[in-house]
């Protein structure tokens, strides 16, 4: 096998097409410090490398862990839709295992470098970002199968990396960027309760617990609508109090694909439940941040 072909293989089992919901969340978190003083933008730059790093990591422990434990197999819903590195023989469990502690040790040299150079403070969010990306699925902790995933992705997504990003620019954090963080967490957090609620009866076979086990369909696909109509009160609240400016209110730009995908839920949920869900708080998030630099260009 060529060398190209081999670099593919790897690039595939990181799920690339996941990185925008990381991407979006260190350029907020970066544009909203660029409201309190300069911007560095390589710094930018060096923080963007190690959150699709960090991301790639989590993917690719996560694979390796869930083959391993045996929550992933040949007929779970995740392998009909997209390729699981090692049930579809893309790579070997070792060489998944070896990508991910390579990924790490990029995320942790760069996280390093950011701490003492920058911010201590990148260190402490790095710290507990990784903790909760190893222990995911990985022994002792296993939260992914405690029905802890959806809270512990919307903290990653949301505050630690909103704040991380803010902090490497500001060496502060900010409660206005805590406050802002919240509506994108949550809808990243509706990516991982989507793909739960599509695999209920599978993972209820395989004896782990997730919120869509411990709810049931009807009661979760609620709980799914009920924190979209949120994070949109939410936006409006945030505006109300001066947090936002009226720009924020753009992000309603994105409430036309919220309620398709809630009809479309209702109706049967389908096999890429997660990569679909995860199409609402990439425009969500593209609206926010065009908010911000719009509000940057003309403040209202």
């Amino acid at each position: 096998m060529s060398l190209l072909r081999r670099l593919k293989d790897y690039f595939i089992a990181t799920r690339p097409w996941s990185f925008t919901m990381s991407l979006i969340s260190v350029s907020i978190g970066t544009l909203l410090a660029a409201e309190d003083g300069p911007i560095f933008w390589g710094w930018y730059f060096l923080v963007c490398v190690g959150i699709l790093c960090f991301h790639g990591a989590a993917n690719t422990f996560n694979d390796y862990f869930d083959t391993r434990y045996k929550v992933d197999q040949p007929d779970s819903p995740t392998a009909r839709y997209r390729p699981q590195p090692i049930l579809s023989g893309l790579l070997t469990p070792s060489q998944l295992l070896t990508e991910a502690l390579f990924l790490s040790g990029m995320t942790v040299a760069i996280g390093l470098l950011l701490s003492f150079v920058r911010s201590m403070l990148v260190f402490w969010i790095g710290l507990i970002g990784f903790f909760v990306c190893l222990f995911y699925t990985a022994s002792p902790f296993k939260f992914k199968y405690k029905a802890w995933g959806e809270f512990l992705v919307s903290l990653m997504w949301g505050p630690l990396m909103f704040e991380g990003a803010y902090a490497v620019q500001r060496q502060a954090l900010s409660l206005k960027v805590f406050y802002i963080s919240i509506p994108f967490g949550m809808l990243v957090g509706l990516v991982l309760l989507a793909n739960n609620i599509r695999d209920i009866d599978y993972d209820s076979r395989q004896g782990i617990k997730t919120v869509g086990i411990l709810l049931g369909t009807k009661q979760s696909l609620r709980l799914f609508a009920v924190l979209i109509l949120i994070v949109y009160l939410y936006m409006i609240g945030m505006v109300g109090i001066g947090v936002l400016s009226p720009w924020g209110l753009l992000v309603f730009l994105s409430l036309p694909k919220a309620i398709q995908l809630l009809r479309g839920f209702m109706k049967r949920i389908p096999e890429a439940a997660d990569a679909i869900t995860a199409q609402l708080n990439t425009f969500f998030g593209l609206f926010l941040i065009a908010s911000l630099i719009l509000n940057r260009l003309v403040p209202l």
